[in-house]
């Protein structure tokens, strides 16, 4: 038996692939198919399922594609309601996949169609589980998501069925297990995940806090509920491009890198609404910018950051890229269904400002340069961080606003003062200030660096406050 785990690091994603005796199948696949199709023809080997633990809500799946593509037979578990054809597993159900077996187990918590697919070898041995989301490595699955979509179902209610899934399906398999999750560290579907993406289920039973055989149902409930933030706005537009189907990944491919001139790029901007997204580094994007647009680089968390500060995943988008990056950042954005991707600025910000178009640009500041600041003066500074981040250690002047809610603290902001912004490293503070800067708010510096570049100099006042967990 053969399994793969194909893991994709900015959104934190474990897709599998298992082969035997020229076949295949593909669990949780990526929107983007032909990565998988093309590894299985590495095998000579036909893709016969395509296996789904749940209807996902951080990204959208492509087991549509693969099915046109492949003739693959999509497989969720019990109770999951598609709109397009799929067989509907019952509890226990096997299916063969050449010499081997994958067994189905319904496991509802962190959705209530959610199942654990159990791996047996050629020789009648349990060798894994593909958990999906029920079992994380470090965690389990957050049981808040589904009551996005269908309000009846509370978290609550959701926690309490994921409790008796993991003590009544998953904690009495063999130790021995290989857990295969769907997420790993840095995934908004859990709160206190590992950065390991596999790890045997022994091993999870004596370290993962939800696993502690001496929890009540109610203390349970109460540890998987405590500290959940509210989830990204696409997640529950997620969730429903996987029940109800999408447009095609290449018809979507085809339109987002459709290259504009910069008269037809200027034209589409004013007549469809589009919003204009730079991908550049954010020190590039700094020096000179189309006026409005926002910066989320793509070297770093792009399609995360793209459906946390974008409501609508219909909204039509224009892009500003880096040569030969275009289709990397229009599958990007395919991948969380942001799929009205128009085109792309031919030739880049370049071409614009070649042709004579109206500019703008954000001023850039040292740590040293904001050090020697506040020797002479008081100065307003905003670290964009997350809570926990700030929290853990931050410079004693700075106000936290979290970029995940900038949304909340806009009022707060006074037009008509300065303000030095900082995140870690400086994406996170280009991209809150190129939000502000299209919304009219001309006076927010970028720290360089971000509080990394602070640390490093030595000379502010640091809090070393740590926020108490009460995780077990």
């Amino acid at each position: 038996m053969k399994v793969e785990q194909i893991y994709t690091g900015c959104l934190s994603h474990a897709a599998y692939y298992i082969e035997s005796n020229g076949e295949a199948a593909i669990f949780d696949p990526l929107r983007e198919v032909q990565p998988y199709i093309d590894r299985a023809k590495q095998d000579e080997a036909q893709i016969k399922f395509v296996f789904e633990t749940h209807f996902h809500a951080d990204f959208v799946s492509g087991h549509l594609d693969l099915m046109k593509k492949t003739g693959a037979v999509i497989v969720f578990g019990p109770t999951a309601k598609p709109a397009y054809k799929a067989l509907i597993a019952e509890d226990g159900e096997v299916f063969n996949i050449g010499k081997i077996k994958v067994k189905v187990i319904h496991t509802p918590g962190h959705t209530m169609e959610s199942s654990t697919f159990l791996l047996i070898d050629e020789n009648g041995k349990a060798h894994g589980i593909i958990t999906g989301d029920t079992l994380l490595i470090g965690d389990v699955g957050r049981p808040d998501l589904a009551q996005h979509v269908v309000a009846s179902l509370t978290q609550e209610k959701l926690a309490a069925h994921l409790y008796d899934s993991l003590r009544n399906k998953i904690m009495p398999l063999s130790d021995d297990l290989i857990v295969y999750p769907n997420h790993g560290a840095g995934s908004a579907c859990g709160k206190n995940m590992s950065k390991e993406t596999t790890d045997t289920l022994g091993h999870q039973k004596q370290t993962n806090y939800a696993l502690n055989p001496a929890l009540t149902k109610g203390e349970f409930i109460n540890l998987v509920l405590n500290g959940l933030v509210p989830p990204p706005g696409y997640f529950p537009q997620n969730v429903l491009l996987n029940i109800k189907g999408y447009d095609s990944f290449d018809d979507v491919k085809a339109k987002g890198t459709t290259a504009l001139t910069v008269r037809a790029f200027e034209a589409a901007a004013n007549e469809t609404n589009a919003l204009i997204i730079d991908t550049r580094n954010a020190q590039e994007f700094a020096k000179g910018f189309i006026p409005n647009s926002i910066n989320i680089g793509i070297d770093g968390s792009f399609a995360t950051w793209v459906g946390t500060l974008i409501p609508d995943v219909k909204q039509a988008i224009l892009l500003v890229a880096d040569k030969g990056r275009e289709e990397e950042i229009v599958t990007r954005l395919a991948r969380v269904g942001y799929d009205n991707a128009l085109g792309y600025l031919k030739g880049g910000f370049e071409a614009w400002a070649k042709e004579g178009k109206e500019t703008d640009e954000i001023i850039s500041a040292s740590a040293d340069d904001l050090a020697d600041m506040l020797y002479n003066e008081q100065v307003n500074i905003i670290d964009v961080r997350k809570e926990s981040e700030y929290n853990s250690e931050h410079m004693i002047e700075a106000i936290n606003m979290p970029l995940d809610f900038i949304n909340n603290n806009i009022s707060s902001i006074d037009k008509n003062l300065t303000y030095y912004v900082h995140c870690a490293a400086g994406y996170r503070s280009m991209l809150f200030i190129s939000i502000l800067r299209s919304m009219g708010y001309k006076h927010l510096i970028d720290v360089k660096g971000g509080f990394n570049e602070i640390k490093k100099t030595n000379k502010f006042k640091l809090t070393d406050y740590v926020c108490p967990t009460t995780l077990l």
